[in-house]
């Protein structure tokens, strides 16, 4: 079974219904043990990082995240909160990748709305039958930069982190499930490969 991490995020119900077109049952969840006992965990995330790790503290999730053991998926907010500290808010995140998360450059038109290309820097289960270079649909003002976790990078402005892994943790800062068909495959790789 399937968790979807339930914390108040924007974008559960189109990550839900994205799951019921590739066929995977889920449970939509803020247990712990039910999360924790998982097979897979999915972390949605549309928002603002200060007010996202203010519910996911109050509810305790903070602390369990850091626990799972199952693949992970973070989606958009969902990877940015694995870094140590945003700039958004001045937030203090999860601690799972060692690095932060910066905001684009006020020349730039921001956020960042639209498809971009994902250029895959290493393979990995996510990426099997997507070709390089893909577009990918994003939403986003803050960035990871460029790390040694980086599985696909992007560029707007600067180049950034697109894919990240660290261990079980997987992360896009793009939208798989707004992403059509190559957004649908990505979640198919995670829920039957990873």
């Amino acid at each position: 079974m399937i968790a979807v991490i339930d914390y108040n995020a924007g974008n559960t119900a189109s990550v839900c219904n994205a799951l019921e077109r590739i066929g995977q049952k889920f449970v939509v969840t803020s247990n712990p043990s039910e999360i924790l006992s998982a097979d897979k965990v999915i972390f949605p995330g549309v928002g603002n990082a200060k007010s996202a790790m203010k519910d996911l503290c109050a509810k305790g999730l903070d602390n369990v995240i850091r626990k799972i053991e199952a693949p992970f998926l973070g989606i958009c907010l969902g990877l940015q909160l694995l870094a140590r500290f945003s700039m958004e808010g001045d937030t203090d995140c999860l601690g799972i990748i060692d690095n932060d998360v910066k905001k684009f450059n006020a020349d730039l038109k921001v956020p960042q709305i639209g498809w971009n290309k994902v250029m895959q820097c290493r393979s990995n289960g996510l990426f099997i039958g997507i070709p390089d270079e893909s577009y990918f649909y994003f939403v986003n003002s803050y960035y990871l930069p460029v790390i040694k976790e980086t599985e696909g990078k992007s560029i707007y402005g600067v180049s950034f982190s697109s894919v990240v892994r660290k261990n079980n943790f997987w992360a896009t800062q793009f939208h798989p499930e707004k992403s059509g068909e190559v957004g649908l495959k990505l979640l198919s790789n995670f829920c039957e490969l990873c």
